[in-house]
């Protein structure tokens, strides 16, 4: 059964398009058991061609995958910030990113929804004030 619903993270996205990432097999592994297109947020795309800027063809990648419709950005920012602030003020300990507030806020949003991810911090984040968020996270 293919999961649905899929939000991804930054770290994942770089280790499916940079072959020598340490979790690149994992992460392809993975993405052929989840239904397209995923989901993810503008803070996750801008991490992401950072992290690839030395990557050949990197951001030309993460584009091209939201242009094919494999990728699609859920989240607005701009109607979400008070509860994007809330949560950053709430984990400023860990500290949260803006691109982990708005996956959770993300998983807040969409019942049955699974973050990927590579981020330990989403095994510590809850949903709705104290339910945990599901998670494909390599063990």
């Amino acid at each position: 059964m293919m999961r649905k619903r899929v939000l991804l993270d930054t770290g994942t996205l770089v280790a499916l398009l940079k072959k020598q990432d340490k979790f690149h097999k994992w992460a392809v592994g993975e993405t052929a058991t989840i239904e397209k297109p995923l989901l993810t947020c503008e803070a996750v795309i801008a991490e992401a061609c950072y992290l690839l800027r030395n990557t050949q063809g990197g951001h030309e990648s993460i584009l091209k995958l939201l242009n094919q419709s494999s990728l699609r950005i859920y989240f607005q920012l701009t109607s979400e910030v008070e509860n994007v602030l809330e949560l950053m003020t709430r984990y400023q300990s860990v500290p949260m990113s803006l691109a982990d507030a708005c996956l959770v806020r993300m998983a807040e949003q969409l019942e049955d929804s699974q973050v990927f991810t590579l981020d330990s911090d989403f095994l510590i984040y809850r949903i709705k004030r104290n339910q945990p968020i599901s998670i494909i996270y390599p063990l």
